[in-house]
């Protein structure tokens, strides 16, 4: 199916950091339903903490699906935070989250429909590779 006529995309979305904070990327494979990629991202977000990058990555993911049509998505990445905070399960208490969490609230308000599911790293692995890329680019 063509991102155009594609209402439902698969974004798969990693961010990190060398050093909590340090130099920090994220890493964002958005694709269709059966698997074909439609759009990668793979950029340095200057010094973060790995959650602040997971959610530049989480936002960065959402941008690129509405940029291809998506009317829903389902978010996977290997942040429980992110994801147990977005569902409601965690509270958002870290002042340099609470924005960044409003700004994905918003973001995914965007969409008809979303989910968001957190798997193990090796199941979230084109992602962090585009991490890895992106600070191996810094070096």
């Amino acid at each position: 199916m063509s991102a155009a006529g594609a209402p439902l995309l698969v974004v798969n979305v990693d961010g990190g950091a060398r050093g909590n904070p340090g130099p920090a990327a994220i890493g964002v494979v958005v694709s269709d339903p059966d698997g074909g990629v439609l759009d990668e991202v793979a950029e340095p977000i200057g010094v973060a903490t790995n959650n602040v990058a997971e959610y530049r990555a989480l936002l960065r993911g959402l941008e690129r699906a509405a940029a291809l049509g998506a009317r829903e998505v389902e978010i996977i990445g290997d942040s429980e935070l992110v994801a147990r905070q977005l569902t409601g399960a965690y509270k958002v208490k870290h002042p340099s989250i609470k924005p960044l969490y409003e700004e994905a609230r918003s973001a995914l308000r965007g969409f008809d429909r979303w989910r968001i599911r957190s798997v193990p790293r090796a199941e979230n692995a084109r992602a962090d590779a585009l991490v890895n890329a992106a600070l191996d680019g810094l070096s």
